[in-house]
């Protein structure tokens, strides 16, 4: 009989020691409730001990994520940005956080409620280039900075804040791909008709040069020839100076090679004509005597 209530005494004090006793691991925080009021708040590890009937909430002392759904946001310059944005927390005031929220998930709405608000508060106030380039790193501490003022209300601390991308909605994008496309062929088209502009220019300035250089060597040709034909002309007056029945004997050869070739032009001379005196006498002596003689065709007929 003893033996049985002992055992009974025995178990009724390790139930009570099972619900008086809790275990903390480094990794969380714990608060110990009684009839939902805050009576204890426990950071270390360890063994922990509370009343049987009061009941013990387990909180993460690490950092956590919080993933933003994608947000269209309107920036300085009147461009519609598509956001995706994250951040990371710690719980650091349990009592507050679980007075404010109650439990993790409450906290994140609660948060991403914050984040949400602070971005499009921000974005607002910077340029689209800005956002995506320049001030980026600048901008996001600032977010930070504004999230963690409110977090702290719910007994959170904001450690990061960071926008993995932002970029045009796609229907924007596209409308814009096709203004820089559109551009582009301008730009294209315009240096096109430039590159004409200038192959004509430069087609025109050779036709006058070459022009001008044909008339010049035209030019000097007609000057030349002419000195070479006053030339030949001295020297004809020179030779006819000195030799005049010579000058007349070559000149007359000349004559018949010239007369003589085939051409379209046809002569009916007098065999005894002055033009044939050298095949009447080889000094040339003009002997007419017949009238109306003999007729001599020279040169081809056509």
């Amino acid at each position: 009989m003893k033996s049985g209530l002992l055992g009974i005494a025995i178990a009724i004090v390790a139930i009570v020691l099972y619900w008086s006793t809790f275990i903390i691991s480094p990794t969380q925080q714990a608060l110990v409730l009684q009839f939902g009021e805050v009576k204890a708040q426990e950071t270390e590890p360890g063994l922990k001990f509370k009343l049987p009937w009061q009941n013990v909430i387990v909180l993460d002392k690490r950092i956590l994520d919080l993933n933003m759904p994608p947000l269209e946001a309107i920036v300085a310059d009147k461009k519609r940005l598509t956001v995706d944005a994250f951040a990371r927390y710690r719980i650091t005031n349990p009592v507050r956080f679980y007075q404010s929220v109650n439990n993790v998930e409450e906290g994140s709405r609660r948060l991403a409620t914050f984040l949400q608000s602070s971005l499009r508060s921000e974005l607002a106030k910077a340029t689209f280039v800005q956002v995506v380039r320049d001030e980026r790193s600048d901008l996001m501490e600032q977010i930070r900075q504004d999230v963690d003022k409110s977090a702290a209300a719910i007994g959170m601390d904001v450690v990061d804040v960071k926008i993995r991308r932002a970029d045009l909605p796609e229907a924007n994008s596209q409308a814009i791909f096709r203004r820089m496309q559109t551009e582009r062929q301008r730009e294209a088209t315009e240096i096109r008709a430039q590159g004409e502009e200038q192959s004509r220019r430069i087609k025109s300035r050779a036709d006058r040069d070459a022009t001008v250089l044909v008339a010049e060597a035209q030019r000097d040709g007609e000057i030349i020839r002419g000195d070479g034909d006053a030339a030949a002309n001295q020297i004809f007056a020179a030779a006819y100076g000195q030799d005049p029945s010579f000058f007349e004997f070559y000149r007359s050869m000349q004559a018949y090679r010239t007369a003589m070739e085939n051409g379209d032009t046809s002569l009916v001379l007098s065999p005894d004509s002055e033009f044939f005196r050298y095949f009447n006498d080889a000094n040339g002596a003009s002997d007419i005597t017949t009238v109306g003689g003999p007729q001599t065709t020279v040169g081809a007929a056509q």
